[in-house]
């Protein structure tokens, strides 16, 4: 980048949405030099019997869990979205509303309520990998569910109600926002070069190197030149895969690996349980083909400066653009000085 655009303020445009985010690197030039605090680590039980996850428990419904040994998932007793109810439409001038259907589920990623992704082992997040091609197929086969949404809330921070490590599906008859805008994206790229957009963008990335924070053999670990979140991260495969079941065995292992990795380096970063919202975007499930996608996985965490200053999405953001103040190739450069043997563990 030229040296007045890396320190002025600028745009940057995120290619796979269309959008723009608003980059002002002269406020704060190097972040990491605030105060940071190292925050005690909450000493969790290897098992709790008032948990609603933990093997063998009964959860608020009333049903009791499975006392698994590895992973587990089962439908949400108080999911988001319902398959029952019929199809209907209510419009009055303006006003339009629609029913939606589907299915939420919970995905529990170890037996033991103390370990989060970091703290596993990579044999453990490759069941969690695992399960989640199951779901995906198997949610996706359901007549009516056209999309697949895996994430994860980690920490209270990002409104998780309960700290037994664990992820959720929303499986839906619709394609949300998000996705839909990275399929209109991904869709004019393939359309106008018959190539996968996130493959060329992911070459471009690999020869500059600035903006990568770990790679192996099958993935790639990156700050994204569009970054929204201070330390926002993608993971991106280096096939063109258009969803994740279409991993490989091999692949399994290293995606797990390297989402071991980058989560122990949130961790490390301010020495706490780092909190984020993470993401599986991958291709709709309406029957397409969809050789336009290439799937990738997001994390979004909202700390900045240290385990208690937060980025908050207000004024500018909420009413103009998306706006950061440290540049994704600093947050990049930070990440890539961590460690990725987890500081609890040192």
């Amino acid at each position: 980048m030229k040296t007045e655009l890396v320190d002025r303020p600028h745009r940057r445009y995120n290619t796979l949405t269309g959008e723009w985010i608003l980059v002002s690197p002269h406020r704060t030039k190097r972040p990491w030099q605030g105060k940071t605090e190292r925050t005690a680590a909450s000493k969790q039980p290897k098992y709790d019997a008032n948990c609603y996850l933990c093997p063998g428990n009964s959860r608020a419904s009333g049903a009791t869990n499975e006392d698994y040994k590895s992973t587990f998932s089962f439908v949400n007793d108080f999911g988001a979205i319902l398959m029952d109810g019929k199809k209907e439409t209510f419009k009055d001038g303006l006003l339009l509303s629609e029913t939606e259907t589907g299915i939420c589920k919970v995905i529990c990623f170890s037996p033991d309520h103390r370990l989060t992704l970091p703290l596993m082992e990579v044999g453990d997040i490759t069941e969690v990998v695992k399960l989640w091609k199951k779901e995906y197929a198997e949610l996706g086969a359901i007549e009516g569910i056209n999309h697949v949404q895996i994430f994860e809330n980690k920490g209270e921070l990002m409104g998780c109600s309960n700290p037994h490590p664990h992820g959720q599906i929303w499986a839906q008859s619709t394609i949300p926002e998000e996705p839909r805008k990275k399929s209109v994206q991904q869709g004019k790229y393939f359309k106008k070069t018959g190539r996968s957009l996130l493959l060329d963008y992911l070459a471009q990335e690999l020869k500059v190197k600035n903006r990568i924070v770990i790679e192996n053999e099958d993935f790639v670990a990156l700050v994204p030149y569009w970054a929204t979140w201070p330390y926002e991260t993608m993971i991106i495969p280096r096939k063109h895969h258009q969803h994740i079941g279409q991993l490989s065995g091999p692949e399994e292992v290293s995606f797990a690996r390297i989402i071991k990795e980058l989560t122990t380096k949130y961790d490390n970063l301010f020495e706490i349980s780092f909190p984020y919202s993470a993401g599986i975007h991958q291709a709709p499930t309406d029957g397409q083909e969809h050789k336009e996608w290439h799937f990738h996985m997001c994390f979004y965490p909202p700390l900045l400066r240290s385990s208690t200053v937060k980025k908050f999405m207000v004024g500018y953001e909420m009413f103009g653009n998306p706006q950061r103040d440290i540049t994704a190739e600093q947050a990049a450069e930070r990440l890539k000085s961590l460690s990725t043997s987890h500081y609890l563990l040192a």
